[in-house]
């Protein structure tokens, strides 16, 4: 798993399997998002298990990421925060799908769209919010959930 912190709340990286599950509990971590498409969450067995939320989204210029998609995940990022949990946003690598929940997630706690995609490319070398299909994903989400 390779994985950044963002902020005190916020996590972004790649895929994380059932053994990597302890550590992001170490880390606070209650809610996994994952933005992939084919392979979803492992279920958590533990006795506290870590909540997970499968956003289906495929990497790719032609299907843009489902901004309803992107607003569910904020809204359950934002319990689980209020609630003094950690957030940890995933696709298979933490370059794109991952990175974009995770700005809207910032969003959402009052960023400035561009600071949000800044804030993520500054703490993750392979983060790429500036994508020509997903940086506009950011901005239209801040348009939507600013209003």
């Amino acid at each position: 798993m390779n994985f950044s912190q963002i902020t005190d709340h916020l996590f972004i990286g790649s895929q994380p399997s059932i053994t990597d599950y302890d550590r992001l509990r170490e880390l606070g971590v209650r809610l996994i998002i994952n933005m992939r498409f084919s392979r979803g969450p492992e279920p958590d067995s533990h006795h506290q298990p870590i909540s997970t939320l499968w956003l289906r989204s495929i990497d790719s210029p032609l299907f843009p990421i489902s901004i309803q998609k992107l607003i569910r995940g904020a809204q359950t990022a934002l319990e689980t925060i209020r609630e003094g949990g950690r957030v940890y946003t995933h696709c298979a690598y933490g370059r794109h799908r991952g990175v974009a929940m995770g700005a809207c997630v910032l969003i959402a706690q009052g960023f400035d769209p561009i600071a949000a995609m800044r804030l993520i490319a500054e703490r993750r070398s392979v983060a790429d919010p500036y994508a020509y299909y997903i940086r506009p994903r950011i901005l239209k989400f801040a348009n939507v959930w600013n209003k």
